[in-house]
């Protein structure tokens, strides 16, 4: 069967969020569905319709990225779901399809997404391009190397998040250019963040925040929630559950953490940091970071030319490459790929290949922490002239490394 696609209006967003619902077993509070709509772009998302019923829907957001060097207008992919009833019957490829031509045709030459099974996405050209840092830390064991860093002048403010919203907003703004991944929040995405109410919360106790500064203004912010616990002799065992730690400057990111880390009446604190997140260096012991990889952003070049020629790299290259790419055919050609540290081209061509891959693998290095190397070994890559994939994995590679630290 066909299922014919287009875009929703606001009338027909009960069925859009079904499926959303059904799809991800999600039984979202009143409150939390509301603030979700107000985020859709309608002009931005897709149904497939089986007769008069919306079989599989998903939607993009508007998002300006950073990436190696800069930042680009990215199509940030989202609310993809297909009705349990009509699995396998071809509505998601249809629907990713159709979705990557609009975004092509919108101007946007690269998508990212959050994926909810790793397995689903290569399929349409997307690659793994950022990981994340599950972590545990017992306070008792996160001293800090002799050395971290400090400075007499900065001190620290509590407040209520919703009333320091404006520093916590010009602070993030302030460094959301410096890794890759991140991206700009506008005044939906702040709503959500901040968020407070009880659904919200997940029995973890209301959102606080804590701020360094000085006399000049804000340089770092936490925001966290405290799950509070004892033990049958009364001994206190929260937990801080840190939500976002974010400084201007070594000085301002070390006393943060160490205001999270020896707060009184918690006894360990969880969240998600990057894979070369600084506070790693900062401690004493690095194994009493219990830390669990998981994939995080997932890249696809829409546009590999323009793409290509967007990004700074950090090394020389100049290599002819061949991609394959069935979901997009105007990508699937030689592209001679030529920068330095001052600027990069891209142009199709037709001489012979330094080296041969999929679209996808473009993808997972396009951020800076591409694993061109392990897919050369696995087969996935193929080399025609010697060190090629080392060279363009040189090239491409970025410190600090992709996150983007905030799921849309």
């Amino acid at each position: 069967m066909t299922y014919p696609i287009r875009p929703i209006d606001e009338s027909e967003w009960p069925a859009f969020s079904t499926v959303l619902e059904e799809a991800f077993g999600w039984a979202p509070h009143p409150t939390q569905l509301a603030r979700f709509k107000a985020g859709t772009e309608f002009d931005r998302t897709l149904a497939a319709f089986d007769g008069e019923r919306i079989a599989g829907v998903t939607s993009v957001l508007s998002l300006t990225m950073t990436i190696p060097g800069t930042q680009l207008p990215v199509a940030g992919v989202t609310s993809v779901s297909v009705l349990p009833s009509h699995r396998r019957r071809g509505v998601l490829s249809s629907l990713m399809r159709r979705q990557l031509t609009d975004i092509r045709e919108r101007g946007e030459c690269v998508a990212a997404l959050y994926a909810s099974e790793s397995s689903i996405y290569g399929r349409y050209g997307y690659g793994r391009a950022a990981g994340e840092l599950s972590f545990r830390i017992d306070k008792s064991r996160s001293a800090f190397v002799p050395g971290a860093p400090g400075d007499p002048s900065l001190r620290l403010r509590v407040a209520k998040p919703a009333e320091v919203r404006t520093e916590l907003e010009k602070l993030f703004a302030s460094v959301v250019a410096g890794r890759p991944g991140r991206y700009e929040r506008d005044t939906q995405s702040w709503d959500n963040w901040l968020a407070d109410e009880e659904p919200d919360q997940r029995g973890a106790g209301p959102l606080r925040s804590i701020l360094a500064e000085d006399d000049g203004g804000v340089r770092g912010y936490a925001l966290f929630r405290i799950k509070s616990s004892w033990d049958d002799d009364g001994v206190a065992e929260g937990t801080l559950k840190l939500q976002e730690l974010e400084a201007t400057d070594p000085a301002a990111y070390a006393l943060l953490w160490r205001s999270v880390l020896d707060r009184d009446l918690v006894t360990r604190v969880e969240g998600g940091i990057p894979v070369d997140a600084p506070l790693i260096a900062l401690l004493a012991d690095q194994r009493q970071l219990r830390a669990r990889w998981a994939d995080e952003l997932w890249v696809r070049l829409v546009e590999v030319d323009r793409a290509l020629a967007a990004r700074a790299y950090s090394a020389p290259v100049d290599l002819v490459i061949e991609v394959e790419d069935d979901v997009c055919p105007w990508n699937a050609r030689r592209w001679r790929l030529t920068a330095d540290l001052s600027g990069a081209e891209c142009r199709a061509v037709e001489d012979e290949p330094d080296l041969r891959l999929p679209v996808s693998a473009l993808g997972s290095a396009y951020l800076g922490d591409g694993a061109l190397g392990e897919q050369l070994g696995a087969g996935l890559l193929r080399e025609h002239t010697a060190g090629a994939v080392r060279r363009l994995a040189a090239a491409m590679s970025w410190s600090p490394k992709p996150w983007a630290g905030m799921t849309f």
